[in-house]
């Protein structure tokens, strides 16, 4: 099946998803917020600029799109009929690099908390599962003072 847009007009759809300040994002600042957390976004000096950084708990949280990150619900496991083998080959890097973010975070000593897109729909056990995350202490030990230390 081909492409319903010309490359043109697809490519400006494409241009247009934008990867901060997401309306799942959006909505979970507000959760974490609304928890009186502080949290810096984007720390570039983190592995994978995790979208929601808490140095003081070090708690890394990402928020991931279904589609974009393979996730195992209805909208994550669909596959688009035009270009499959670009599609599945992009999921599969995005994995790849989302499972080294989270090995290298862990290694340094961060909690790293994933939250899905389809997720948000329940935003109130959403609120609850962070409101757990936060009340968990954050870890001590040889890997808590790893090379990201806290800033």
């Amino acid at each position: 099946m081909s492409d319903v847009f010309d490359p043109a007009k697809r490519s400006a759809v494409m241009a247009r998803i934008k990867s901060r300040d997401t309306k799942p994002e959006l909505l979970l600042r507000r959760l974490l917020t609304d928890l009186g957390a502080r949290y810096r976004l984007h720390r570039k000096d983190l592995p994978g600029s995790p979208d929601v950084a808490m140095p003081g708990r070090r708690l890394a949280i990402f928020v991931h799109g279904c589609f974009w990150h393979g996730h195992d619900c209805p909208r994550g496991s669909r596959v688009p009929k035009a270009n499959r083998d670009y599609w599945l080959a992009k999921v599969a890097r995005n994995t790849a690099r989302d499972a080294r973010n989270l090995a290298d975070l862990t290694a340094a000593g961060w909690r790293v908390e994933t939250v899905w897109e389809c997720q948000m729909k329940d935003q109130a056990a959403l609120k609850e599962r962070l409101a757990k995350v936060l009340d968990s202490p954050p870890p001590v030990g040889e890997a808590a003072e790893g090379r990201w230390g806290v800033s």
